[in-house]
Order: structure tokens, then sequence, then C-alpha cells
């Protein structure tokens, strides 16, 4: 066989050195390509089974065991160190209401119950009360204010003048409900609700009362044409018209106990 050239001869084992490069490369990007995702597998499990290192132990308090909780107390029905149930503490008083948790200015009244006895005869009035009336109709006769002071009287057993309790000089308070200065209005309205005719309330009952004028114990929208008569002495059409937006008459009224103590004088509801 003749000889190569040179050329010849360098040119193909060239293109022979090439081709095993090529292969060389072809095997070695094989062999990564099947056995890099083993090494990362392979390492993967080798980091789960493998612990991470130990922190650094840091010195902090135990907590208790659960079963070492304790428990939030019952809550107790019966006082401590005693067996026997506790009593339900007194309901207290509140000031200005009566027993049967009205206002002791504005007696409880049924308005689906029958009307009460309307009564003009003042000899029908116990002896005490009788006295008492009169004297307060003398007090106001007299245009001076100051004459109800020693039938007022002070403190809790002295005569409600306001619904809500009065901090101060009743007969001052007094005054300044008036239109004018010295209270002579009030006076007036005073002798005139005195002078209609009354209702006996509760009677034998703890709250008994007399109290003037009846409109209190009567609905505004039962009042007979004579009545609303009696009611203008002592009212305006207008405090009326006011007054039917409640559905009773709510202007000045007066009470006394059996016993003869002035027990109110007072407006509103």
């Amino acid at each position: 066989m003749a000889s190569q050239s040179p050329q010849r001869s360098y040119a193909g084992a060239r293109r022979a050195a090439l081709r095993l490069l090529a292969g060389a490369f072809f095997l070695s990007g094989t062999v990564v390509w099947a056995t890099a995702p083993a090494s990362a597998l392979s390492e993967i499990k080798q980091e789960q089974a493998t612990p991470p290192p130990a922190a650094e132990s840091v010195e902090q308090e135990p907590l208790p065991p659960v079963h070492t909780v304790p428990d939030p107390d019952p809550i107790q029905t019966t006082p401590q160190g005693t067996d026997e149930p506790s009593q339900p503490a007194e309901e207290e008083t509140v000031p200005g209401e009566d027993e049967s948790g009205g206002q002791i200015g504005r007696p409880v009244i049924d308005p689906n119950a029958p009307l009460p006895e309307i009564i003009y005869d003042l000899n029908r009035l116990p002896s005490q009360v009788k006295r008492m009336r009169e004297l307060i109709v003398e007090a106001a006769q007299s245009g001076n204010i100051e004459a109800l002071r020693p039938l007022i009287g002070n403190g809790p057993d002295g005569t409600q003048i306001a619904l809500g309790g009065v901090d101060g000089d009743p007969i001052e308070f007094l005054k300044g409900l008036s239109g004018d200065e010295e209270g002579q209005e009030l006076l007036a309205i005073l002798e005139e609700v005195l002078n209609a005719g009354y209702v006996h309330l509760d009677a034998g009952k703890p709250g008994e009362l007399y109290v003037w004028p009846y409109f209190i114990a009567v609905p505004l929208d039962r009042l007979d044409a004579r009545q609303k008569v009696e009611l203008f002495k002592i009212v305006t059409a207008g405090d009326l018209e006011d007054m039917k937006t409640y559905g009773t008459y709510i202007f000045y009224r007066v009470g006394i106990s059996p016993e003869g103590k002035w027990e109110f004088f007072v407006a509103g509801d």
C-alpha cells in the first residue's frame, strides 16, 4: 500500500483525535447527567439522616408539665368556710321609690283597672290628713312661701319636692320653680291643687296615700267634659296637649299619708 503524505496523516490523526475528544465529552456528559441526580439524592438522604449540629445550649427555665397546670377555681356558690348557701343581698331602697318600685311622687296606676272613686268631701279624710291639708292651704294663702318650711321639713324624712331629689334649701328650690321671684305663683298652684277632688290610693297597704288632684289616677282619655273643666282650673289647654304625649296627668300633685305626713309636692313624670 502506498504511504500517505505527512499532511494527510496529520489531518487524519487530527480528525481521529477530535472524534476521540467528542466521544469522550459525550460519554463524560452522559455520566454527569446520569450520576448528578443520584449524587444529589444521595446528598439529600444523607442530610435527612444526619441530625443537625447541636446548637449551643441556652439555660431556660423548664416549663411545668401540662398535667400539673392547675385548673381555674370553680365559681363558689357558698362563702368560704361555711357549708350553708349564701343568702341573697337585701335589695336596697332606691331614693325616691316606693315599695312597689314606682316613684313616690308618681303612684303606680293600672290604666286597665276600674277608675278609683273621686272624692270631694273633706270630712271623709282622716283627721290627721285633714289637718295637714288645712295647714298647707293656710300657708299658701299667706303669700309667704317661708310658711311652708315647717310643714316640709328637712332631710330624708322631709317632703319630696322633686322626683330626683334636691340638694340645698328646699324653699329656695321651690322659689326657683315659680314664675315670680317670691314663689307666689307656686303657692297659687298648690292651693288650687288642694281644692280639687282627691283619690284614696292603696287603702290598707304600706303605700296608702291621699292624693290631689284626682287626675293623677284617671287617664286623660277617660276624663269627661265636666272633669276637663276642672282640669283647666289647674293647667292650660297647651299643657293638656303636652300631657297627652304621656297619656296621664304630670302637673303638680300633693300626697299625704294617713298619719298626716306631707309626702310629696312634685311635677313631672
